[in-house]
């Protein structure tokens, strides 16, 4: 008997619906179901984003999860996770955990009150566990405060110009009028951070934090543009205090400008976080042993092939010579477009019009039943499908 096919399984999150983690279950059980042998080999992946945590904990030996209290980004005490690994003194946070979108509800959005200063705490509890290297995700924020709130929590004092401390939030950033640093947390001296990011936005303008991604966190056309106004002022007070000019660098828009504070303060280093996280788990250990690759994701658009995850696993496939099925909720760019990103072939999760809503709740089911059809479409050309008595 021919040995069994053998599919590495590399799903991101599909936002709403399942972490990676979990469908990466789910589509193990879809493959065990069918009528010829499938090892499933699973690797869920992340890109900094949500369910960063959870896909590091199921893939890296030795990593501890811990926790501690931290302000969401309306201010409220909430319980946020970050993974330890003690003997190499790392930490890994999620930046979500604290100031993430998915923990308000959808009418709490704002992205003018929105805080980071969770985040700050959060990297202080690392630090008070012993971490001196930090790695940071930070996709999946509700905030646009260019890190202002992080930066108080971590001890950096920001006056406006009467000497009162500003808000430490979106409201903040255009009363910025001097910035002390004397109080940064002494410990961040010697600590390297790295931040994993997957978008490539500079802090403001047409393609920055404000325009870009501030509506979905509830700003209207005049908040975005104040906004923007108050990142461009605080880029203009970090060039005049510090004499760091990080306004254009690649990623410092992410996280609502929380890349461009990491940057200028704590001296990070900003790494595609895909990337990053198939190194921090050995990925491509696993494509020496597969013969296809499924990837999914909630919705495959022009961003994916920009640096998201599953763009990251088909490329790598693509590499080694491997097809790479893609499974999506949502098709919303040119196929070719994907296809040239290194996807070989695409499923969509729902087999018909449904609604948003109707779609999430039969996420588990569809994701299973799309898997089954995708491999057993691979199988076939293969030939390894039982046959079928026409009769």
């Amino acid at each position: 008997m021919d040995r069994p096919l053998r599919v590495l399984l590399a799903p991101n999150a599909l936002k709403g619906s399942l972490e990676a983690v979990t469908a990466t279950q789910v589509m193990a059980e879809a493959l065990a179901a069918l009528p010829f042998p499938v090892q499933s080999l699973p690797h869920p992946v992340a890109d900094g984003g949500d369910g960063t945590l959870d896909v590091l904990a199921a893939t890296l030996d030795g990593a501890r999860m811990q926790t501690a209290t931290v302000e969401d980004a309306l201010g409220r005490p909430v319980t946020a996770r970050f993974l330890s690994l003690a003997p190499q003194r790392l930490a890994v946070l999620e930046a979500a955990e604290a100031n993430g979108l998915r923990r308000l509800r959808p009418e709490e959005r704002d992205a003018w009150r929105a805080s980071s200063r969770g985040v700050g705490q959060l990297v202080r509890a690392a630090l008070d566990a012993g971490a001196r290297r930090l790695v940071i995700g930070i996709g999946g924020s509700a905030t646009s405060d260019g890190g202002l709130g992080m930066l108080q929590a971590l001890g950096v004092d920001l006056r406006d110009p009467e000497g009162r401390p500003v808000p430490g939030n979106g409201a903040g950033l255009e009363r910025v009028a001097h910035i002390e640093t004397k109080g940064l947390d002494p410990r961040l001296a010697e600590t390297t951070v790295e931040v994993l990011c997957d978008v490539d936005n500079p802090l403001f303008g047409p393609h920055g934090a404000a325009y870009v991604y501030a509506p979905q966190k509830g700003a209207d056309a005049a908040t975005v543009a104040r906004l923007d106004a108050g990142l461009r002022h605080f880029a203009a007070r970090l060039r005049a205090h510090l004499g760091r000019d990080v306004a254009g660098v690649p990623g410092a828009g992410a996280a609502g400008g929380l890349g461009a504070a990491l940057l200028a303060f704590l001296q990070a280093r900003l790494v595609p976080g895909a990337e990053r996280i198939l190194e921090l788990t050995g990925f491509d250990a696993h494509l020496e042993a597969c013969d296809l690759v499924l990837t999914a994701e909630g919705r495959l658009d022009t961003q994916t092939a920009q640096g998201k995850a599953p763009a990251v696993v088909a490329r790598r496939a693509a590499g080694r010579g491997l097809p790479c099925f893609a499974l999506a909720g949502a098709l919303a760019a040119d196929a070719e477009a994907l296809h040239a990103a290194g996807f070989t072939a695409l499923f969509p999760l729902v087999p018909g019009p449904v609604r948003l809503e109707e779609a999430m709740r039969a996420a588990r089911a569809n994701l299973a039943r799309a898997t089954r059809e995708a491999v057993r479409a691979f199988a076939a050309g293969g030939g390894r499908l039982p046959r079928q008595d026409p009769g």
